[in-house]
């Protein structure tokens, strides 16, 4: 009923900026010269999604990234996912491991969200990398798929250990020794945390700093330890995974300190591993050019949100502020929608449900979007003056996680943003549906969580 109001003099004028300036997209197929002129020689491109669920986004993504694979030079992905599970991909695509089809190498996902990667589309994405690295010559670099999270502290410490065992057996036997202190809990982050956070048992800070410190060391130049190139695959993923061992620790012994943002050190690693990342495709002698898979919350610039007011940040400010804006530099991308369904689950660790999502909140750029009345457009954000003007006033702009929480709407799923300064581009579907996980769960084909008559403005 709200969305029926009739529009003030300002929104009408909005909307005829954003009419003019939209590039509309077809239901399939579409090529995104517009985003690929825009992206340029930039070296890192940020896309989002605005929830972890939905279909449209990960297709479109997919595309996108396709096209910058085949002629824009890029030679990794990197998701917001945790190492261990991404590199089996990695794997799998570079015609290495043990897995035989695309669908084997996403059994690593298992971990709560499972549905974020374990799903059809990231499953028809694998099987394209894993062609087009057949296809690449023997001169060539084949692309990576990397993952950019923190949360496998015990699987990363096992495959160092894993690593050492086939290289160094008295260093895997130190590396054992070290991270005994972290096994003494169960494989269990969260007896971790609370153990070390409210002083019950000391920390094990130095021994994962000592391991990575050694692993370090084997690196070329340093010491005794020959045959351990920069451009060693083996040897790079070990690394990742014992500065993700060192960062993880902190990160669970520091959660539950309120002088501490979790938040930051989440995404100051994801920071960090994509330079890494780029620098591991520059010692393999090409360009560090690298597409992120990540939420708006991650890749939209955080100053330009309310994040920025409660001292967080996010990878899309530190990769700007470490390689500019622009041509050269980052390009973001955003991604949302207005209505339509999304896979997310209730309650943590909970089930993944076929969830209706409202339609949009009056006051919101997915309204704002909707009243356009074009259902699928590209907008860049920086090309016209004008339509960085007006979309620079601060308006609510809906995220949607792991959880969705419709009863709490407006609370749980919305904050003020910025958005030409939050992104340099958006791509807005207007109803999308939800991404289809691998395997399906007992509430995954439930009803719609409420009717789209439910109250607008909860």
């Amino acid at each position: 009923m709200g969305h029926q109001m009739l529009d003030s003099d300002a929104d009408i004028y909005k909307i005829q900026v954003l009419r003019e300036a939209m590039h509309p997209l077809k239901e399939t197929g579409d090529d995104y010269r517009s985003l690929l002129n825009l992206i340029g020689d930039a070296t890192v491109v940020l896309l989002g999604e605005s929830t972890h669920g939905t279909h449209e986004f990960y297709r479109e993504r997919a595309q996108i990234t396709k096209q910058l694979i085949r002629d824009g030079g890029f030679h990794a992905i990197a998701i917001e996912g945790d190492w261990p599970d991404a590199y089996r991909v990695n794997r799998f695509i570079r015609g290495q491991g043990d897995d035989h089809a695309a669908v084997d190498a996403l059994k690593g996902f298992t971990r709560f969200p499972s549905w974020m990667w374990a799903n059809a589309d990231t499953l028809d994405f694998v099987g394209w990398l894993q062609a087009h690295n057949e296809g690449v010559t023997p001169d060539s670099i084949p692309v990576g798929f990397y993952g950019l999270d923190l949360y496998s502290l015990y699987r990363s410490a096992r495959e160092v250990i894993s690593y050492l065992e086939k290289t160094d057996v008295a260093a895997a036997d130190r590396a054992k020794l070290r991270y005994a202190c972290l096994e003494k809990f169960g494989s269990d982050s969260q007896r971790y945390a609370y153990a070390t956070g409210l002083g019950l048992s000391p920390s094990c800070e130095e021994a994962v700093v000592a391991q990575l410190v050694d692993l370090l060391k084997r690196q070329p130049g340093h010491g005794d330890h020959v045959g351990h190139k920069s451009t060693d695959s083996d040897y790079f993923n070990a690394l990742q995974n014992s500065r993700l061992v060192q960062n993880a620790e902190h990160y669970y012994r520091t959660m539950l300190l309120a002088e501490v943002s979790s938040w930051n050190l989440r995404d100051e690693h994801m920071a960090d591993t994509l330079e890494h990342i780029r620098r591991h495709l520059t010692h393999l002698g090409v360009e560090p050019k690298v597409i992120v898979w990540a939420h708006n919350s991650h890749v939209g610039d955080a100053r330009a949100t309310d994040m920025s007011r409660r001292g967080e940040l996010n990878i899309g400010q530190l990769a700007r502020e470490k390689h500019g804006v622009g041509p050269t530099g980052v390009i973001s991308v955003g991604f949302t929608t207005y209505t339509g369904t999304v896979t997310a689950a209730s309650s943590w660790d909970g089930e993944p449900e076929c969830k209706k999502i409202r339609p949009a909140l009056i006051g919101s750029y997915e309204d704002l979007f909707h009243r356009t009345g074009i259902p699928r457009f590209y907008l860049d954000l920086r090309r016209s003056w004008e339509v960085s003007r007006i979309l620079r006033d601060p308006m609510l702009e809906r995220a949607i996680g792991v959880l969705y929480l419709p009863e709490t709407e407006r609370q749980s799923h919305y904050f003020h943003a910025a958005l030409s300064d939050q992104f340099d581009a958006m791509i807005y579907i207007d109803r999308t549906r939800a991404v289809e996980p691998i395997q399906h769960a007992t509430k995954w084909h439930a009803r719609s969580e409420a009717p789209e008559t439910y109250p607008s403005g909860v």
